[in-house]
């Protein structure tokens, strides 16, 4: 299946970079599969080492402090396979697994022996704790699940059907409607398969429903049991948290209220705030921190101690709302309230395209479901979701747009509806647009 960030990868693969490139995402993202077939697309030699089984079995590399050490402790597993530099490469597989061979990066590098890929599910946890970081011998990427865009080429909507939507989406001109009700029950499929890679497969192969919910509660299992090795003191706190997140989205109040953790009164975000870092920086949930000020840029304005969570795959959150009853998204006529996985959605797909979320709330005001830093324009957009029919309902998004000091040019509103329309300095458009923000 399709992914964008093959094009990375593979530009890094055949250029002469001398750092090496670590990929880093939540498990199940497809990382291990992507790496590999490109690797051996491109290497003579290539060599796959996985930590994690490494750890669970013979332990060669626990120990392993010296570049000289690591290289004999490769060559017993594939001492027939290592050429040079420009023939083999050597794929570190879960590293975070051994901090120590993340402070052994920068001396590898600097070797420049062999070619070097790494990835890891909590590898971005693992660099922040890292006494000595590798910084300036390594390239960060983050990997996220398959993308609506992805989804759509996975399901055979073809280039040309893409790049119609792209320029529709340019010209603010409506799809036409035998289109829109494609694109949109494409949609819908999206919000129950999700982009987890195997039940992308599984739902391309087989339209078993079943079988995608059990993918998706493995993933799920995956990710509290991996909280449990990561910190074995903290780890039914991060459980808490993490099952809280669709309840907590589902409110009027959005943001994680800290009493209701442990129902301790009078308890501040620095309590918790390992166990946030866990999962936002594993890549199990996203963050939408608010703002004070909606300026650019964003980040200044913003405070960790109003967040919202959000669980990184919307597929893993209907599983959890909805199991296989999945009339509750496709059929209009349930009367559910899909808000919160519109939002989900919404914030799977901007993270994939590298946006930071922020969010704006506040009495006076109202609400902003998220805004963006607009780097083109050094402003903010301003960013409503709508799942059912009262997309002309809000309040907070003009006030927003009519203060000076804000010096936002436009908002966008995205909903169900097909047309597509411009009222003062507020855009409507399809739900399915944001694949293009």
């Amino acid at each position: 299946m399709y992914r964008k960030i093959s094009n990375y990868i593979e530009n890094y693969l055949v250029g002469k970079e001398n750092k090496i490139l670590c990929i880093d995402g939540a498990r199940q993202v497809g990382k291990t599969y992507i790496i590999r077939e490109l690797a051996k697309k491109y290497y003579k030699n290539y060599v796959e080492i996985n930590m994690a089984n490494d750890k669970a079995g013979d332990g060669l590399f626990a120990n392993v402090k010296t570049i000289e050490s690591f290289y004999i402790e490769v060559s017993v597993i594939a001492g027939d396979m290592l050429g040079n530099r420009e023939d083999t490469i050597i794929f570190i597989d879960e590293i975070q697994e051994y901090p120590n061979l993340l402070t052994l990066l920068k001396p590898l590098c600097f070797d420049n022996k062999y070619k070097y890929i790494c990835s890891g599910s909590e590898l971005g946890l693992a660099l922040s704790n890292t006494t000595l970081t590798p910084m300036g011998s390594i390239i960060e990427k983050k990997m996220y699940p398959m993308d609506f865009e992805e989804f759509l080429i996975a399901n055979s909507v073809g280039d040309t059907v893409i790049k119609h939507l792209k320029k529709c989406f340019d010209d603010r001109v409506a799809l036409d409607e035998a289109l829109h009700n494609k694109i949109l029950y494409l949609f819908k499929t999206y919000l129950y398969v999700g982009g987890m890679p195997d039940a992308v497969k599984t739902f391309v192969e087989t339209k078993n429903v079943f079988k995608i919910r059990e993918i998706q509660e493995d993933i799920i299992n995956f990710y509290v049991e991996d909280a449990s090795k990561y910190d074995k003191k903290h780890k039914l706190i991060i459980k808490r948290i993490y099952e809280m997140i669709p309840s907590n989205i589902e409110n009027k109040v959005k943001r994680i209220q800290y009493k209701e953790i442990e129902k301790i009164d009078d308890v501040r975000y620095t309590k918790y705030a390992n166990e946030f870092e866990y999962l936002i920086s594993s890549g199990i949930a996203l963050a939408a921190l608010a703002v004070s000020e909606p300026k650019f840029p964003l980040a200044q304005s913003s405070s960790k101690n109003l967040i919202k969570l959000y669980m990184n795959d919307v597929g893993l959150l209907t599983n959890i709302l909805y199991k296989h009853n999945i009339n509750a998204i496709l059929d209009n006529k349930t009367g559910v309230n899909l808000g919160a996985v519109y939002e989900t959605f919404v914030a799977q797909e901007l993270k994939c395209h590298d946006h930071k979320l922020f969010y704006f709330d506040s009495k006076k005001v109202g609400e902003v479901d998220y805004l963006i830093d607009n780097y083109d324009l050094l402003n903010v957009l301003p960013i409503e979701i709508k799942s059912g029919k009262d997309y002309n309902s809000f309040r907070a998004l003009p006030k927003l747009l009519n203060n000076p000091n804000y010096k936002m040019t436009s908002g966008l509103i995205f909903s169900n509806n097909r047309e597509i329309k411009k009222e003062n300095n507020i855009v409507y458009l399809p739900i399915y647009f944001i694949m293009f923000i």
